[in-house]
């Protein structure tokens, strides 16, 4: 059986009885990091665990492999932080778990993009994930370019180096829009600045990190 374990996004400490219990129990571990999964459980006494690795590098034949595993052993899929499966190549593995009717259970838990809505102070009904710009500067454009259409809510999430990147984007897109961005939630320098691009941007404590843009409705 595959369970799909969330992990904390910022304090270790923020992870449920739940998850702790299945960490314990299971015979492997899926991992992005071995480094960083061992660094979590080590911090809740947990040793001694067998780890695979599913990453961005992971090819089809390397998720293929894992399909066994969980079919045949207690098996929980981690992330660096968060909840498997959002964002991540763990969405491959629970499809193809799922064809080959392998169980598949979600461990709830720590969630940036709740996090942030949370932390909006509207209701927000209705919203687009956006999730991850494409990198190239063309394809980029045109995505933005496109999502300016949008009036509903939009949320984009990029990597940590592209946030003051995805920032000044804003600025030529979305100059006219309010914007809630969220710096490395649930650790002790966690920053929420809300504001129009040009607050945002004068107000901003950190080069890179993790980070989540919320853009408010026009």
């Amino acid at each position: 059986m595959l369970y799909l374990v969330a992990t904390p996004i910022g304090d270790n400490n923020e992870i449920s009885l739940r998850a702790l219990d299945i960490l314990r129990e299971a015979e492997v571990v899926i991992c992005e990091s071995t480094k960083e999964a061992s660094k979590l459980l080590r911090s809740h006494g947990i040793t001694g665990k067998k780890f695979e690795i599913l990453d961005e590098h992971s090819t089809p034949d390397d998720k293929a492999a894992l399909v066994p595993i969980c079919a045949e052993k207690k098996v929980a899929l981690v992330t660096d932080c968060g909840t498997p499966g959002f964002c991540d190549p763990g969405a491959d593995l629970v499809r193809l778990c799922r064809q080959k009717n392998v169980s598949v259970k979600s461990i709830l838990g720590p969630s940036a993009l709740m996090g942030l809505l949370s932390l909006s102070g509207q209701r927000l009904d209705e919203f687009v994930f956006r999730g991850f710009l494409p990198a190239e500067t063309e394809a980029r454009g045109r995505a933005l370019k496109e999502l300016t259409k949008e009036r509903r809510a939009i949320i984009i999430m990029d990597t940590p180096y592209r946030m003051k990147k995805t920032l000044n984007d804003m600025k030529e897109h979305f100059a006219n829009r309010r914007f809630l961005l969220t710096i490395n939630l649930s650790q002790e320098d966690e920053t929420v600045l809300e504001g129009n691009i040009d607050h945002l941007i004068s107000k901003l404590p950190f080069e890179k990190a993790e980070f989540m843009l919320l853009i408010y409705p026009s």
